[in-house]
């Protein structure tokens, strides 16, 4: 993909990868172009702690819809609550086993099975689970899946899940847990990194066998054995969709801290790979155990080395960094600049003394205004949507869905989110969320800004005109279609330095053209000849299929000139044949496109 390794002192990389959590600071020094692989606040449910913290408060409020978690106790705090459950268990003569984990341990460090609750320490910092007793089972053992989802923006959300991924097999034949086998980890335990250690781990390369195995050849072994692989990948599908849900108010608030300046429909400049373990029960119902922020890319196997670099590819294709991105954003910050120096695109404060008429005058303008960036948002929003069609590789988008009835389930889970997490903003969001404008097409909002015109007019007392379409293309239009060279790309500074905001003035600035992705101007060329031609470009456009949702601010932004940037010193190397192995060893690599 034209990527080299950059030296450890370039504050220009296009694009930074951590191992682990990145300060906040980091993030607000970004520029616009620069993209960094995490999101800040997705600690609230990658630590083990937090992710069952978050999700008791949505049990409480969604108990039918998180039922895919098992029941959690956090010590110290909830060592009587787990006290009084296992008594009560005891008085219906029942009893079940509980695995111990470290709450921010990893690897399988730490874990144990109990039966025995009272020996628990009440004072020690680790979570307390239910254990899984009957697990689906392949060949009698059992396993797990790492499922690799991808994560490009929070401002709006917008999730892809990878259509493979590991399956992770114990190396002991399962069976039910007893007093007697407690302690046997490699039958209870699929980490990869405790298995491994196993004389009986098997490094077998062929497809269906050993101990490591493609999710692609799982998916094939359901199928051939009868099961609904359609309801098993949409079960998975709505594991991670209500897990990120969950992380969602947390996530979206501490972006918005990081990037203040940030303009509605800007890209985002954090993307993040997660990697989910699943394990499944043995009616085929998927349980979520953790999630990873840094899921390993070691490629101990080949298996590993297909299945990673599918996913690490796939996802850099999917985040359409281009080598362009720096000229484009110094032309922005320029655009930007002689804006605020001139005091254009900024709406003058109505005197108290106004006239209705220029009350009015002043309410029509604040209206196009909106319009108008709303407008701006809808078609970058499409050329987005353009690029993801095209470059989905592997990967399918799991959120925002096609199907309507599902995206109002997941926008009241969100609504139910942000009123449990943030109940403070919860009302302010949920205004956004619900913005007619939000879900209006480019040509709905065309025949507002025409209504605006037309009242306008009347009140300058202009003769009314003829309401129609507007033919013409806008030059945001065709965005998506850009990619033929994308590396080679050069954009024109004009077009950003003209782009400016139009300023108050006594008429209202000139009429908004329609582009080529809205039907109506397709429908009112003058002759066939011309329609014939627009349908003969690369890369014709139609109209949106999902609504958009952006629970964005609405505020005007500004960019600093300058900004510095950090980066941890790595070793620098020139090498990219081996840089699928160098990486897991850095905490930080930087990378900038030819």
């Amino acid at each position: 993909m034209d990527f080299i390794k950059a030296r450890d002192d370039d504050e220009t990389a296009n694009l930074i990868w951590n191992d682990s959590a990145v300060q906040h600071e980091k993030i607000a020094e970004l520029r616009n172009y620069q993209r960094i692989n995490h999101f800040p606040g997705m600690g609230e449910i990658c630590r083990k702690d937090c992710l069952a913290r978050n999700m008791s408060k949505m049990i409480k409020c969604q108990p039918q819809e998180y039922s895919f978690i098992p029941k959690t106790w956090i010590f110290p705090a909830e060592y009587t609550q787990l006290q009084n459950y296992v008594k009560e268990l005891r008085r219906k003569r029942k009893q079940k086993t509980f695995i111990v984990k470290p709450s921010n341990g990893a690897m399988g460090h730490g874990i144990w099975l109990i039966r025995n609750c009272e020996k628990l320490p009440a004072q020690e910092h680790f979570i307390v689970q239910e254990y899984l007793d009957k697990p689906f089972l392949m060949e009698g053992y059992k396993f797990d899946l790492r499922i690799y989802i991808l994560v490009t923006s929070c401002d709006p959300l917008r999730i892809f899940l990878y259509n493979d991924g590991l399956v992770r097999m114990g190396t002991e034949k399962y069976h039910a847990p007893s007093e007697a086998n407690l302690s046997q980890l490699y039958m209870h335990l699929t980490n990869y990194s405790v298995n491994k250690h196993n004389e009986n781990f098997e490094r077998d390369e062929t497809v269906d066998k050993g101990s490591k195995r493609s999710i692609s050849w799982f998916t094939q072994f359901l199928r051939c054995n009868d099961y609904d692989v359609a309801k098993f990948w949409g079960d998975i599908s709505e594991l991670v969709v209500k897990t990120l849900i969950v992380a969602e108010p947390h996530v979206l608030h501490a972006y918005r801290m990081c990037r203040p300046g940030q303009p509605p429909g800007s890209d985002s400049v954090c993307f993040e790979v997660l990697g989910f373990d699943i394990i499944l029960d043995h009616k085929l119902k998927p349980w979520l155990l953790e999630i990873n922020r840094a899921p390993s890319f070691a490629t101990d196997q080949k298996i590993d080395y297909d299945v990673k670099k599918g996913a690490l590819l796939n996802a850099l294709k999917l985040l359409n960094i281009r080598a362009s991105d720096k000229k484009r954003n110094l032309a922005q910050q320029k655009a930007e600049a002689q804006r605020r120096l001139y005091g254009h695109g900024s709406m003058k404060k109505l005197p108290a003394a106004s006239s209705d008429w220029e009350k009015q005058r002043h309410t029509l303008e604040r209206r196009r205004e909106e319009l108008k960036e709303q407008l701006a948002q809808v078609r970058k929003q499409f050329s987005r949507e353009q690029h993801e069609k095209q470059h989905l590789g592997n990967y399918r988008r799991i959120y925002p869905p096609d199907d309507k009835l599902l995206l109002e389930k997941y926008e009241s889970l969100l609504s139910a989110a942000f009123q449990t997490f943030l109940a403070g903003r919860a009302a302010s969001l949920q205004k956004e969320m619900n913005n007619p404008l939000k879900r209006m097409k480019e040509e709905d909002i065309l025949d507002l800004l025409e209504q605006c015109e037309l009242d306008d007019e009347k009140l300058m007392g202009k003769s009314s005109r003829q309401r129609g379409p507007k033919v013409g293309k806008n030059r945001d239009s065709g965005k998506g279609s850009e990619n033929t060279s994308r590396m080679h790309w050069k954009p024109s500074v004009k077009p950003f330095k003209n782009n400016t905001a139009p300023s108050v003035s006594p008429t209202l600035s000139g009429p908004i053209r329609r582009s080529i992705s809205c039907p109506r101007s397709i429908a009112s060329l003058s002759s066939p000849s011309e329609v014939r031609a627009l349908s003969s470009r690369p890369s014709p456009m139609v109209p949106m299929a999902t609504p958009f949702i952006r629970p964005g601010s609405a505020m005007l932004r500004s960019h600093s000139l300058s900004r510095s940037g950090y980066a941890p010193r790595v070793p620098h190397s020139n090498s990219l044949g081996t840089i699928h192995s160098n990486i897991v060893g850095h905490s930080s690599v930087l990378f900038v496109l030819l």
